[in-house]
């Protein structure tokens, strides 16, 4: 067999091993940042409590209110209510089964960075899953960080309490959204005064919004407690909650650019030295005069 013949073949071998390692790493990528924890029925509601719920002050609340299994739900009016009220109804019992299933899947899931005893604020963070073995924090800005992928999920798994201090925020900024942060809290959540929160809370115990705190784009969801609210939003349609209007248009995720720039240049590189090969090969082959 030709030489050159059989150096092109083993380049084009290796090229399409390659190609094939990179198509595995990205679907496996690509799933790893797309696996959302459902909420079923939950997710039409933006405030669902266990024992109670109660409202002082005119809030107002984007989406559903439910109960299940206590049945005092109170302070509507002054606080106003996009959709629904379900007290210790079908809806109500159906949308805390499938919280408890999402509470559990979020629980489920492996840890990817470990945060206990780290304070939230002034930290940016990527897809994932994080953890606290106890309490969290939140005392400043807390950045989260979608990297241009509309489907990037955040979830927090927290052994104890959360807490925010006043005038905390959460934002989420190139293409994310808040409908894909978890935070699964294994005792009680309560934002302060004027926190501006985003995402999901799955709160085993009680749930309370001092005065003016929102949750722009997410829910107040309670396993086993009561939600208690004083003058607040909540809205699980709002702005922010559309992945284009956060940060702007999605740009192509790096690692995604870097393999197919990777793979481009190797292919390049084979056609190159396949038409090299074929030159010697014919060089070779011709006749001297």
């Amino acid at each position: 067999m030709n030489p050159f013949r059989r150096a092109g073949e083993v380049v084009a071998l290796k090229v399409r091993s390659v190609y094939l390692i990179i198509v595995l790493l990205w679907a496996a990528n690509a799933y790893a940042t797309t696996v959302n924890v459902g909420l079923g029925s939950a997710n039409l509601f933006a405030v669902l409590g266990g024992t109670s719920v109660t409202n002082t002050g005119p809030s107002s609340i984007n989406g559903n209110v439910g109960l299940w299994s206590g049945n005092s739900i109170s302070g509507f009016p002054p606080g106003t209510v996009s959709g629904t009220i379900d007290a210790a109804n079908a809806s109500a019992m159906q949308a805390q089964m499938d919280l408890t299933s999402a509470y559990n899947v979020a629980a489920a899931q492996p840890c990817g960075g470990v945060l206990t005893g780290q304070n939230l604020g002034g930290q940016t963070l990527t897809a994932g899953v994080y953890c606290f073995a106890s309490s969290a924090q939140l005392n400043g800005t807390l950045i989260l960080n979608a990297q241009g992928n509309a489907n990037a999920v955040f979830i927090f798994e927290i052994g104890g309490t959360l807490t925010t201090l006043s005038s905390s925020q959460v934002t989420i900024i190139n293409g994310g959204t808040g409908n894909n942060v978890f935070w699964q809290v294994g005792s009680s959540a309560t934002l302060g005064t004027s926190s501006q929160f985003a995402g999901n809370i799955l709160a085993l115990s009680n749930i309370t919004l001092d005065t003016g705190a929102d949750i722009s784009c997410g829910r107040a969801l309670s396993l086993n407690g009561a939600v208690t609210m004083d003058s607040n939003n909540v809205s699980i349609e709002s702005p922010t909650c559309s992945a284009s209007a956060i940060g702007g248009v999605p740009e192509p995720g790096t690692a995604t650019l870097l393999s197919v720039g990777f793979l481009l240049g190797l292919t390049g590189y084979a056609w190159r030295l396949r038409g090299r090969n074929r030159a010697r090969s014919c060089s070779k082959a011709r006749p001297s005069s």
